[in-house]
């Protein structure tokens, strides 16, 4: 689930049936029923829709550098190898005729960015921080949700740096865009797969920042959308005091305690975001599970729920609002000033 107008904003109504079935089951409206069936006709639409659409040619790009693990010592060189495959990656779309990849891969490539990690190949991957991780004592790592790539980068880069200049000096904030997301209108954004894959690589990112400078920074993972599906799968392994879920479509769990983790587990949602309309269930379709149960902001997942104002899909981190204010407030351990809703 992405930004607003995408994601499964199709399922929002309330209605179903014809007049006469309606008269007919007066009084025996079944919720779950009803969900199962607004899952089944989004899962109709998301198989139709990619199959009729035309395929992206592959974009070539280099392989990843292969680069020492992080430290204090090498975190310049991994800067300058990941820009030069920015750059690099720029070169070859052009060449290839893919001017809006060859741009992003270009500003990519700029002198200012601090890039952890970098693959241009398919829809991309890039790791980007802001601040200085080596000497930070908080650090946030954003985890996406879907059709967030390299040609969609840009909206996730601006959030990230929004909450930096939030949070202040001390703080790093980490645009961690390490997996491949789904795409919002397909199958994949409605089941685990890409989460389930996903997880193991968020694992092992905190547990480098962890081992790399000698420090016990306060880590906090902050899970949009489709991310937070990613963060409860790393949730039981990942080393971090925070995980915070806004905009969540459900975790897969039935609550907080099934993550499975000592962390302090948040959750939030915009008065505007079409995230409520999503049924938060779980049924089994097509020899697959669809949907990811319980809603995060609901008291029965067991979540300390923040105020996230009156934003939308895409607002959690605009200047000025109440959901970045009370992210940066948990980002930075100040969890008595968080406001709650």
């Amino acid at each position: 689930m992405g930004t607003r107008g995408s994601g499964p904003a199709a399922v929002t109504s309330a209605e179903g049936g014809t007049a006469g079935a309606g008269r007919a089951r007066a009084g025996r409206f079944r919720p779950g029923r009803f969900r199962r069936g607004l899952l089944a006709a989004f899962v109709a639409a998301a198989v139709v829709v990619p199959l009729s659409a035309a395929a992206r040619p592959a974009i070539p790009a280099p392989a990843p550098a292969s680069l020492p693990p992080l430290s204090t010592a090498t975190l310049a060189g991994t800067y300058a190898a990941n820009r030069a495959d920015a750059a690099e990656a720029s070169a070859m779309a052009a060449a290839h005729g893919d001017r809006g990849r060859a741009a992003a891969d270009r500003a990519m490539a700029s002198p200012a960015r601090h890039l952890l990690a970098y693959d241009g190949r398919g829809t991309g991957r890039a790791v980007e921080v802001f601040g200085d991780p080596a000497t930070a004592r908080h650090i946030a790592v954003l985890v996406p949700g879907s059709d967030t790539t390299l040609d969609t980068y840009d909206r996730f880069r601006a959030g990230a740096s929004a909450l930096h200049r939030a949070t202040g000096a001390g703080t790093a904030v980490v645009a961690w865009l390490g997996y491949d997301t789904p795409r919002t209108i397909s199958t994949t954004a409605l089941t685990a797969a890409r989460a389930d894959r996903a997880a193991p690589l968020l694992v092992r990112f905190v547990r480098e920042l962890r081992g790399a400078w000698g420090t016990a920074p306060h880590i906090s993972l902050l899970c949009h959308s489709y991310g937070s599906v990613v963060c409860a799968r790393a949730a039981a392994a990942a080393d971090v005091q925070d995980i915070v879920l806004f905009g969540s479509p459900g975790t897969g769990v039935d609550s907080a305690a099934g993550l499975h983790t000592r962390a302090r587990v948040w959750a939030a949602r915009g008065a505007d975001d079409w995230i409520a309309e999503v049924p938060h269930t779980r049924v089994d379709l097509f020899g697959a599970t669809v949907g990811f149960g319980t809603d995060p902001v609901s008291p029965a997942y067991g979540a300390r729920v923040f105020a996230a104002g009156g934003g939308g899909h895409s607002d959690y981190f605009a200047p000025g609002s109440v959901s970045l204010a009370n992210l940066a407030r948990i980002v930075l351990g100040e969890t008595a000033e968080v406001t709650r809703a």
